[in-house]
């Protein structure tokens, strides 16, 4: 009797690892995106016009998980697919234990005024105090958790400074977060809703997760005509394929060829910009691309752009316009990438050649 019990614990196990093995591999090549709406069972969300925060943003984002499945090369995961409640920490946990690449919240917003628009939040640090009122409103769900004080320790969203004291998410995953932010808002907008930006803050849900994160705002359920729309069918299917189309452009940016023509060239080295060595001065830059593929730095590879860098951060390379320490130069540079088809340009600074945050940068010129 043990001796086929021992058999049958042993095929059990051997079973077991070739099945984990053969989903391991299945799932080796794809991209994998969780997909979190917002609040969800004792936490309704914001209220606004009598519209549920929880059913719309799930509706969307069950929509948005729908349409990626049918892509081959994606795999959804979901932080709830039901009327449940999800802790805030629990959500970064799931994206996280799956070693996801990358993780997508929906909300709607709410405010006592007509303020109304979509916008896309990463997580960082902002001392914006029309920032902190949407971040204080999406971080006070922690009360309805068990053990709050002991899991969030002595954390209170009602209070700025606990927020701004909260550590930014590491840099190199807020780099392609704003990116993805730049990417989904630009195809919010399309929708011809009020462009609200993209912006800085600190969420919970975000802080934890270890890849790039947006928590997207899809309008403001307190606004009558928005939050009619964000209500509708329609409303929420044209918001699910914006980030759906966001997110999918993401991945063909960062993995896929970002020029327009078929120059892809081997190349040896970086070509280094013809730079002005400033010592102990913020230098700006515009980072235009991120991709997997290796471009020499040359203006025909980016549509006419001079003065093109390239830095290699793991298995991306990241392509830059310009290096000036002159912020209205590189604004005005970074406009111009757009203008040339670079849509998600943002600026990117450094001292004494190390990144650091935009924020940082613009703080430390201001002192």
């Amino acid at each position: 009797m043990q001796t086929r019990l021992k058999t049958l614990f042993v095929s059990i196990i051997i079973t077991l690892t070739v099945s984990l093995s053969a989903n391991a591999q299945k799932n080796a090549d794809k991209f994998i995106v969780v997909l979190d709406a917002g609040h969800g069972g004792k936490d309704p969300g914001n209220l606004g016009n009598g519209y549920r925060e929880k059913t719309i943003a799930l509706n969307i984002i069950l929509k948005i998980g729908a349409a990626l499945e049918k892509i081959p090369d994606f795999k959804v995961i979901y932080t709830r697919n039901t009327d449940v409640f999800i802790e805030l920490r629990e959500r970064a946990a799931i994206a996280n234990r799956a070693d996801a690449d990358l993780f997508v919240s929906v909300h709607c917003d709410s405010y006592t005024n007509q303020a109304h628009g979509a916008g896309t939040f990463v997580m960082s640090l902002s001392k914006s105090s029309q920032n902190l009122n949407t971040a204080k409103k999406e971080n006070e769900v922690i009360y309805l958790e068990d053990n709050y004080e002991e899991k969030y320790s002595g954390f209170n969203p009602n209070k700025p400074e606990s927020l701004i004291g909260i550590s930014a998410i590491a840099e190199e995953n807020l780099d392609n977060s704003i990116l993805l932010a730049n990417i989904i808002q630009e195809k919010m907008v399309k929708l011809k809703r009020k462009n609200r930006k993209v912006k800085q803050d600190v969420f919970w849900v975000l802080h934890n997760t270890y890849m790039p994160s947006v928590l997207v705002e899809t309008g403001f359920l307190t606004y009558k005509k928005e939050g009619a729309y964000l209500n509708s069918k329609k409303g929420q299917t044209e918001m699910a394929k914006a980030i759906k189309d966001g997110i999918v452009s993401y991945k063909k940016q960062i993995y896929g060829n970002i020029v327009d023509n078929n120059y892809i060239i081997k190349t040896e080295d970086v070509e280094t910009v013809s730079e002005e060595k400033i010592i102990n001065k913020i230098i700006y830059k515009v980072q235009i691309a991120a991709s997997s593929k290796k471009l020499e730095p040359k203006s025909y590879n980016f549509k006419g752009l001079n003065e093109i860098s390239r830095e290699k951060e793991g298995s991306l390379y990241k392509y830059f316009y310009g290096y000036t320490s002159d912020l209205n130069k590189i604004k005005s540079m970074q406009s111009e990438a757009k203008q040339k088809g670079f849509k998600s340009a943002f600026v990117v600074a450094y001292k004494e050649e190390k990144r650091i945050s935009l924020q940082k940068a613009l703080n430390s010129v201001s002192n």
